[in-house]
């Protein structure tokens, strides 16, 4: 279970909405070992595109360094989906190498009737797709 405060909850979903109809991508930090979201950390999407997304490599160098020197781990890897529903496709998956961490998706699209956008959370550990429920809190 991904448990998220409310603030990074809508920070991801203000990132999402900002960057379409581009997909928007980024990473929430946290101490390694906790599986606590702590720091916010907005990536740009170097493919500049509605329907795939990629991390710049030197920003994604830079970051690992900076999470080495703070000792903190990606806790949550998320990016949006503009036309799609919320959960990966085969690029997401064949993408994900951080078994640790919370894949979070943010569907842009109403592609449910439910409204403006969905946010779920998967985890995604040697190819295989697990949804996972999602808590917002106040505060931790």
């Amino acid at each position: 279970m991904l448990t998220i405060t409310q603030d990074l909850y809508d920070r991801i979903v203000a990132h999402a909405r900002a960057d379409h109809p581009d997909e928007a991508c980024g990473v929430v930090a946290g101490p390694a070992g906790s599986d606590r979201p702590e720091r916010f950390v907005p990536m740009l999407n170097a493919a500049r595109s509605p329907t795939f997304y990629e991390f710049d490599s030197a920003d994604l160098l830079r970051l690992y360094r900076e999470l080495d020197d703070r000792d903190e781990e990606p806790v949550v890897i998320y990016h949006s989906h503009t036309a799609t529903e919320a959960y990966p496709s085969r690029t997401d998956v064949s993408y994900a190498n951080e078994p640790g961490a919370h894949y979070v998706l943010v569907s842009t699209a109403d592609t449910d009737g439910e409204g403006p956008f969905q946010f779920r959370s998967f985890r995604i550990v040697d190819g295989q797709v697990t949804e996972e429920d999602v808590t917002v809190v106040p505060a931790y």
